[in-house]
């Protein structure tokens, strides 16, 4: 699978992130989850 930018790879590395989270604690890595979200949310609005 081939993504055409930054933004939508963050996002669905994201996403694969907090569906994992929901079967397991994940611990300190909450606030890297929340990170990414927010990066990814930037770039898919600049359209990077």
């Amino acid at each position: 699978m081939k993504f055409n930018n930054l933004g939508m790879l963050l996002l669905a590395i994201y996403l694969i992130l907090v569906g994992v989270s929901a079967f397991i604690s994940l611990g300190s890595l909450s606030i890297v989850i929340a990170i990414l979200a927010l990066v990814a949310g930037i770039l898919l609005l600049i359209g990077k």
